[in-house]
């Protein structure tokens, strides 16, 4: 145990409790941001919602959890770690119990907007914990473990997520949390050493308040687009508008106020500035990509809920082996190769997957996402500590608070996003199709395929529209995948801006800080 680690806890009992109390809750979060994925169908029923209505389940939750991202640091500073932590996973337990309880859609939202609210915190205040309990020369491993519970979580969600749906029913991924959540309140109430608290800090509520207004309004103007046609909907021409006036007021605000809740300095660091865009990156390819390879499976493929989870398995190995090297690789050689290496390995899986069909093999899947995790572990773990290298100790709770909010906010945004571009792909593929579908299109005009495709008797109707149908959704998730391509390639420039650091034993790293 490291000297400054044995100064704060007396015995490695209390040392792990605090680690594993505050992982557990990091963990319980990351998981419900997509533990969901592979129920949606089946709570679409249960919920009496279709099938667009049904990824406010998702969308609630994120955008919720980034809005109360912000204000952890100033309410950590204010009332401390300890309190806010148990508070938090408190609060998320219980809001776990309700949501397993819903009964409507609306009871549903509302119980995940309180889950989201509750669990924003928990992943800033237990990657500030670990920090505060290590030195510079440990972090590596440190933040390794750290990463493993965030990226996990989203990985393997859909596994456990398929599992406890197929033995038992959907409302049993939230009821999961239940247990963890009180063993980790009751561990963090005998170990955690609380941090000091500053009684005179004064919260920036403009700004706060310009800021959720903001994401809230996009939010909406993102899930709602599409059902609404856009802007030839004037609520979502207000939506739009709303949104524009909120984050402008919030940036000038931040520009210009003497103390806003988001201290101005924090962007001064290259470095960190990077890491804030690649964890916009990573949040929207890890959880869109979840997000559409469940449905992928289940309702184009044709396999079961336990199936579809348990191909999601890869990717998490993928991700865990290249956690177990990342950390000390980091320490030895440049960070900003691993890096790349990352990013060339995430960039090459969503242009294979460009070229599924329903049929594609189980190897394939395999080979693919495990590439995929790989990319992710050899992304994440170096962006954490680079991005981290040179804040003070005093910006390290709003640094991790911001890295959150821009993974929760790429998080929404991916998934709204591929939710529009999947629904309007289908929609216009299906309308390309359907030209095909004539009189003069010879396939349907002999013997049985004139009879099984005809669209003058009811069930010809019928089985033509569906193989158009299905044929368009494949394209359509096509089109997903090579969207979330090209969005990964601007990330090869942002790692080559970033600035080495050098990870000095018992030292903070010196690097260059931009002014």
């Amino acid at each position: 145990m490291s000297e400054h680690a044995a100064h704060r806890y007396d015995s490695k009992v209390a040392e792990w409790a605090v680690l594993i109390g505050s992982m557990a809750g990091v963990l319980m979060q990351a998981l419900d941001t997509t533990i969901a994925n592979v129920a949606l169908p089946y709570m679409e029923g249960s919920l009496s919602a279709s099938r667009d209505q049904i990824t406010w389940v998702l969308t609630s939750y994120i955008i919720a959890a980034a809005i109360m991202t912000a204000p952890v640091g100033w309410i950590a500073a204010r009332f401390g770690k300890r309190n806010f932590l148990i508070t938090s996973i408190a609060g998320f337990t219980i809001a776990s119990m309700l949501c397993g309880a819903s009964q409507s859609l609306e009871q549903m939202v509302v119980f995940r907007l309180i889950q989201g609210v509750f669990g924003a915190a928990l992943g800033p205040l237990s990657q500030a914990v670990m920090l505060d309990m290590y030195p510079p020369a440990r972090r590596g491993s440190v933040m390794a473990i750290w990463g493993m519970g965030v990226m996990l979580g989203p990985i393997l969600g859909p596994t456990l997520g398929g599992v406890l749906t197929d033995a038992y029913n959907w409302r049993w991924v939230f009821y999961i949390n239940v247990p963890f959540g009180a063993a980790a309140c009751v561990a963090l109430w005998i170990f955690f050493k609380d941090s000091a608290k500053d009684q005179s800090l004064k919260f920036d509520w403009f700004g706060f308040g310009a800021l959720s207004v903001g994401l809230a309004a996009l939010q909406l103007l993102l899930d709602r687009g599409t059902t609404k046609g856009w802007f030839d909907s004037g609520e979502i021409v207000v939506e739009a508008i709303i949104c524009g006036i909120g984050l402008y007021l919030f940036l000038v605000h931040m520009l210009t106020a003497r103390k806003p809740f988001i201290p101005t300095v924090i962007f001064r660091d290259r470095n960190f500035v990077g890491g804030l865009v690649l964890m916009f990156v990573m949040g929207l390819v890890l959880l869109a990509s979840s997000a559409l390879i469940s449905p992928y499976l289940q309702n184009l493929s044709g396999r079961t809920v336990t199936e579809t989870g348990f191909l999601m398995v890869p990717r998490g190995l993928g991700t865990m082996f290249a956690m177990m090297f990342a950390g000390r690789l980091t320490m030895k050689m440049d960070p900003r190769l691993l890096m790349t290496v990352g990013a060339a390995c995430l960039a090459w899986s969503m242009w294979e997957m460009m070229y599924w069909t329903p049929d594609v093999s189980v190897a394939t899947l395999f080979t693919v996402t495990f590439v995929q995790g790989l990319g992710m572990g050899l992304v994440f773990v170096p962006m954490n500590m680079v991005a981290f290298a040179t804040l003070s100790p005093q910006l390290r709770t709003d640094g991790a608070g911001l890295t959150n909010l821009m993974r929760n906010i790429g998080s929404a945004i991916g998934v709204s996003v591929t939710t529009t571009i999947l629904a309007d792909s289908t929609q216009t593929i299906h309308a390309q199709l359907s030209h095909h579908a004539s009189l003069f299109n010879r396939a349907l005009g002999v013997n049985g395929p004139s009879m099984m495709m005809n669209p003058q008797i009811p069930f010809g109707l019928a089985n033509l529209n569906s193989l158009i149908e299905y044929r368009s959704q494949v394209q359509a998730y096509s089109n997903d995948f090579l969207f979330m391509f090209l969005v990964s390639l601007p990330v090869f420039a942002i790692i080559w801006l970033m600035k080495r650091p050098s990870f000095a034993a018992g030292a903070a790293p010196k690097i260059e800080v931009v002014e």
